[in-house]
């Protein structure tokens, strides 16, 4: 698959369905290897999941299928403190970043299954630190899946912290605080 059958935009608020759409297919195909479907129940719209101030903010991106107008992939950017989470997540923090001393957020980044291990993940992450770096951040921090480590590895990401994230349903679902240099 060339990247030139695919654009690249920002989200808006009518993009939200489909969005929750793609999440939850991403999480149940290509997070089950990981987690185990009470922490996938319990995390799904809460620490996984989209978090509309990231679209209101103008720093969520989407890679849509141009024949077909589909969503292939999604993730943004924050300047916001909260590092991980959906709307109704937890650790909201909606205090502004400063650029010059703090990090960027890079916040949900799911691919559909159908298009996994494809570079979509990889162009999706390209385009947030490229949007957060003319923002003026030079430094990157992140709430990793377990299933998004070997990415965000490889692209010079590096883990800082393991966090047990309670979750509404009793279980806990483990994120990995992953930072990196511009």
């Amino acid at each position: 698959m060339e990247f030139s059958e695919f654009k690249l935009r920002l989200a808006t608020s009518s993009d939200i369905p489909a969005l929750h759409a793609l999440i939850e297919a991403s999480v149940h195909g290509l997070h089950a290897k990981d987690y185990t479907p009470s922490q996938i129940e319990g995390a799904l719209g809460t620490v996984l999941g989209i978090d509309t101030q990231l679209i209101t903010d103008q720093t969520y991106f989407i890679a849509e299928l141009s024949k077909e107008n589909r969503i292939a992939a999604c993730g943004g950017w924050s300047k916001r403190k909260t590092l991980f989470g959906a709307d109704r997540g937890p650790g909201r923090e909606p205090e502004l970043l400063n650029p010059a001393t703090d990090a960027a957020k890079v916040r949900a980044i799911f691919v559909h299954p159908d298009f996994a291990r494809r570079g979509l993940g990889s162009l999706i992450l390209a385009t947030v630190e490229k949007a957060a770096r003319a923002a003026g951040f030079h430094h990157f921090e992140m709430g990793s899946t377990l299933t998004g480590i070997p990415l965000y590895t490889l692209k010079g990401y590096v883990e800082v912290e393991r966090i047990k994230v309670p979750l509404w349903n009793g279980d806990a679902l483990p994120i990995v605080k992953m930072v990196k240099s511009a």
